[in-house]
């Protein structure tokens, strides 16, 4: 799982901390260069926000992206690029994405990618991990876990399906630390986290999916709470077919 020059894509800036930071620190300590695409400003766009609170959507984006260069600082990733696209619409820019990937895995000289797993954590997880597998016949990919909600159970850093081909890194002490250190970074993220566990890692080669259907059958981890009503900012109220739609998509697209 361990390349020389490794690109992680980060849908958002955090991700790559609540899966990699101890993988990452490994890495590094193996002599390899770690690279970091944040694929999405970690911010809904304006109109999810209620009204009062949209004049201050650019001090969010920029008080996210200030995080995510502390992560790289603490963790001593490289950021290899970071797109102004909102959260919850990475599936509309797939295109453009696997054109920034490409270009920097050919310039960086790129021999490993990393990615989140598909398993319904976010929506713009499961693009990321659609957008690794156009990757796979040119570098290996491995995909690591963060969270989901097979079966109603919420699982952090535990994938819901292993098949045997799992990497399991038992943290130490002083990477939990650091892990809970950095984690700490992303102030604007806290509500966000407290499900994180922090004493693991898990890696394993990219699965063949089916991208036209959701990650598991029934609800999946971001629509835990879609059921709030009136709409509240914090829920993404995307259906998981709308989701799998846009990734079939584009997997038809690319395979013209």
């Amino acid at each position: 799982m361990f390349g020389k020059r490794i690109l992680l894509l980060s849908p958002h800036a955090d991700d790559e901390t609540v899966g990699a930071s101890a993988a990452i620190g490994r890495a590094r300590a193996r002599g390899a260069r770690v690279l970091v695409a944040f694929l999405s400003t970690g911010v809904p766009a304006p109109e999810w926000f209620w009204p009062w609170q949209r004049a201050g959507h650019e001090t969010r984006v920029a008080k996210r992206r200030a995080e995510g260069e502390a992560a790289a600082l603490k963790l001593g990733f490289e950021i290899a690029f970071a797109q102004e696209i909102p959260t919850r619409t990475l599936k509309s820019a797939l295109g453009s994405t696997h054109r920034r990937i490409a270009e920097t895995i050919a310039r960086e000289g790129i021999d490993m990618l990393w990615t989140p797993a598909f398993e319904g954590a976010h929506q713009d997880h499961d693009a990321a991990n659609c957008l690794a597998a156009g990757f796979s016949g040119r570098v290996p990919v491995w995909e690591f876990a963060e969270y989901n909600n097979a079966g109603g159970v919420v699982r952090s850093q535990e994938f819901f399906d292993p098949a045997g081909a799992e990497t399991v890194l038992e943290l130490s002490h002083a990477e939990i630390e650091l892990k809970r250190a950095t984690l700490a970074l992303y102030a604007s993220e806290r509500g966000n986290l407290g499900h994180i566990r922090t004493r693991r890692e898990a890696f394993r080669p990219l699965r063949q999916y089916d991208y036209a259907k959701p990650p598991h059958p029934g609800a999946l981890f971001y629509q835990r709470f879609q059921w709030v009503w009136p709409r509240h900012p914090r829920v993404d109220y995307t259906k998981p077919v709308e989701v799998a739609a846009a990734l079939a998509a584009f997997k038809a697209e690319t395979r013209t």
